[in-house]
């Protein structure tokens, strides 16, 4: 009975073992794809948190902006690692360069202590972040060189463990900030090309008061039946939400607006062919 016990107690710890890092995984993508959606939405007027996005979608949105995060943190670890293995550290040598990662750490917390002056520079959240945590990388690992070099110091594990809770914060910031990059930037990119979109024929019972040029009403003819009274044209499906749709003028200009439609019998939706004969 005790050992049939103690193997569930090993299958459970196994269990949450996996689990765990899984979790942990999934609330950073959710996490990620979240910012970048916000900022993409934003440049068309929208709060993301009226699209209702699932989980599941915001999830699938984070393999974009984290590409190139992961990638640089990547390549940035192979080439710690190939330092590593080429140097000979010297004492002195090891001394001076904990001198010069302790100088841009303290230029780092400097400019982020004057956020209130500084914050509104471009790429600010981006170039700070990566000075401090890189230098924090940096000064722990050569912390724990002047320790390998010189065995008569203690051991420095309480600072090892705070400057990589630095790194660790400072990547976090700098990752999300390249979401919010990567949302803005595909937003720019969707409004240079919102002929991509699907085309929309839009007919409603009341009158809209759209703002865009480029939207074109027409008046339908009452006959038997008829419920819808107005037709537009000129409007791209943007998003899909939980409940109703966004749409967009084919032609961005600082005037538009986006146009909620619900998903209900108050309007009609037609989705254009392409003009691309098979």
């Amino acid at each position: 009975m005790a050992d049939e016990r103690s193997q569930a107690e090993r299958w459970v710890s196994f269990a949450a073992g996996i689990v765990t890092p899984i979790t942990l995984l999934s609330a950073l993508l959710f996490y990620f794809g979240y910012v970048s959606a916000r900022s993409q939405y934003e440049y068309f007027g929208i709060d993301v948190d009226t699209i209702g996005l699932s989980t599941q979608d915001y999830v699938m949105r984070s393999p974009q902006p984290l590409l190139v995060p992961l990638l640089v943190i990547t390549l940035l670890s192979v080439a710690a690692l190939l330092l590593h293995n080429a140097i000979h550290p010297t004492a002195t040598a090891v001394r001076r360069a904990a001198g010069v990662a302790i100088v841009v750490l303290s230029i780092g917390v400097a400019a982020l202590l004057a956020f209130p002056v500084m914050g509104q520079m471009p790429y600010y959240p981006l170039v700070v972040p990566a000075v401090i945590g890189l230098s924090a990388a940096a000064l722990a690992y050569l912390t724990y060189l002047r320790r390998k070099v010189n065995p008569e110091l203690g051991p420095q594990r309480v600072l090892i463990a705070l400057l990589a809770v630095v790194t660790v914060t400072c990547a976090f910031w700098a990752t999300a900030t390249t979401a919010q990059y990567s949302g803005r930037g595909l937003a720019k990119s969707h409004a240079r090309h919102l002929n991509r979109f699907p085309v929309v024929i839009l007919d409603t019972k009341e009158k809209l008061a759209l703002r865009s040029p480029t939207v074109e009403e027409t008046t339908l003819r009452p006959g038997a039946g008829q419920t819808y009274n107005y037709r537009y044209r000129g409007l791209r499906l943007l998003v899909v939400g939980k409940d109703r749709m966004f749409l967009v003028p084919q032609t961005w200009t600082p005037s538009n607006t986006t146009v909620v439609v619900p998903l209900d019998d108050s309007v009609r939706v037609q989705f254009q062919f392409q003009n691309d004969p098979p």
